[in-house]
Parts: structure tokens; sequence; C-alpha cells
């Protein structure tokens, strides 16, 4: 079974950076997109970054030029190196990935468990 597993969220001072990890494990032929995502309680879950296996790249307005999405492909795990954090990007941040875990025309949707970012002075 595949399962993505958050780590790397904590508080932080305004204008501080932080990186969340992302990887993936089980089964799994190939990983088309991963991208990360955010909820604040009572909002909808806004998509922060994808990033797909050609390595393109998009981010939400608000976060552009401050946050960046990468990958290790070796590691199957995903990164978004968070820079000049602001007190509004206070939530949780969740992981998703688009997965062939056992052939290449047949994905699945995943989500990782949540990691919590605080933004504080």
């Amino acid at each position: 079974q595949v399962q993505l597993v958050e780590s790397g969220g904590d508080l932080v001072q305004p204008g501080g950076s932080l990186r969340l990890s992302c990887a993936a494990s089980g089964s799994i032929i190939s990983i088309n997109v991963m991208a990360w995502y955010r909820q604040a309680p009572g909002k909808q879950r806004e998509l922060v970054a994808t990033i797909n296996s050609a390595g393109m790249t998009n981010y939400a307005d608000s976060v552009k030029g401050r946050f960046t999405i990468s990958t290790d492909n070796a590691k199957n795990t995903v990164y978004l190196q968070m820079s000049s954090l602001k007190l509004e990007d206070t939530d949780v941040y969740y992981c998703y990935a688009n997965i062939a875990p056992f052939t290449r025309r047949t994905t699945f949707q995943y989500w990782g468990q949540g990691t919590q970012v605080t933004v504080s002075s």
C-alpha cells in the first residue's frame, strides 16, 4: 500500500524559513504529480504548489516568490521550502500525490496526514 508521510511542520517567527518533506513509500511504478495543499479551520483546502514528472511547477499567487517545491526522485520525496513566512501562512499543510502503484495506466490519489505550520512572533 502506498503511503505519504509528512514531516517538518513547526513553530517559526514571521520572516523565517521552514522546509516540509513528504516521502512516498510502498508499491510505486511512477509518480505523475506531487503537490502541497493547506487548510485553515473553516476554510477550503487550497492548492499551494504542484510539480509534475517533467519538473514543471505551479504556485498559488499568495506564495509565489516565497515558496519553492522540489523533489528528490531517488527518495520519492517532495519538499516545500518556505521563506519569508507570514502570519497568514499558518495552516495545516497536506501532501498530495498522483501515483501509479501497479501499472503506468492506472493511477490513484494519495494524501499525507498533514503537518502543522505555525507562524507567530
